[in-house]
């Protein structure tokens, strides 16, 4: 439910073969293949960390500044982004061959430090209690007191991977090691909007009231989506992040 894949890729046509272009910019092949018949998914590696996440935001900044014809949308993951299209905008008998070809043109000599700057935004949370029920089974994981979670959660920078699972919620990356912990081994079927969790080796805000499997330590009171504002989601991929205690565990 709350996996972490790339985007959309069940929806993988064979009907295309993948293009490969020598990625002169981060020393691996960056591929190109059909997602659907409408969108294009670029792959830029498998391993995931911050250069990874740079050349992905780098990719999507200059696909946005310059967009392709006919593209609608364009949208981060881990180590992809997917380039939407309408296949009559294109102006190409093969729309998708001439996108494509685009973004390989578009995309060569991509750096990392093209990527935009990163704005921070503060989250406060209240730890534990009725908000965060699986603090204590976190603390007792690591073999730490309550208190010590909530200081390790609270010292953390943590950078949006991407956004998925449900509307505005972020993957976060940059758990202390000795704050992860695996999934609930039965989800909750209703987790609060607002919950703070860990999963794995990462962390996050459920953005809505819905299922889910994380364990949950804490909540804020701030809204994550909000379909009425300018901008629904609170977060974006390529925002740093920083969690405020309200209160302490007990």
């Amino acid at each position: 439910m709350e996996g972490a894949g790339g985007a959309g890729g069940s929806r993988r046509s064979g009907r295309h073969t993948p293009r490969r272009a020598k990625s002169r910019n981060y020393g691996t092949s960056m591929r190109i293949e059909p997602l659907g018949d409408s969108a294009a998914l670029i792959h830029f590696g498998e391993v995931i960390d911050e250069a990874m996440h740079r050349l992905v935001q780098a990719a999507c900044a200059r696909l946005e500044a310059r967009p392709i014809p006919g593209t609608t949308e364009v949208v981060p993951a881990f180590t992809t982004v997917a380039v939407c299209y309408d296949p009559a905008g294109v102006g190409s008998a093969a729309p998708y061959a001439a996108v494509a070809a685009a973004l390989e043109a578009r995309l060569a000599g991509l750096q990392p430090d093209e990527a935009p700057s990163a704005r921070t935004v503060e989250i406060p949370v209240r730890y534990g209690g009725e908000a965060g029920p699986d603090l204590e089974l976190v603390a007792a994981h690591a073999g730490l007191t309550p208190a010590e979670v909530v200081r390790l959660h609270a010292a953390g920078a943590y950078l949006v991977h991407m956004i998925g699972f449900a509307p505005g919620f972020p993957y976060l990356g940059g758990l202390d090691p000795r704050l992860h912990c695996p999934r609930r081994e039965v989800p909750r079927t209703r987790v609060a909007a607002g919950s703070v969790g860990i999963g794995g080796s990462q962390t996050g805000v459920y953005p809505l009231e819905s299922p889910g499997g994380w364990q949950v330590i804490g909540r804020t009171p701030l809204a994550l989506f909000d379909p009425a504002r300018a901008r629904p989601a609170l977060l974006r991929a390529g925002d740093r992040v920083r969690f405020v205690p309200l209160a302490e565990a007990s």
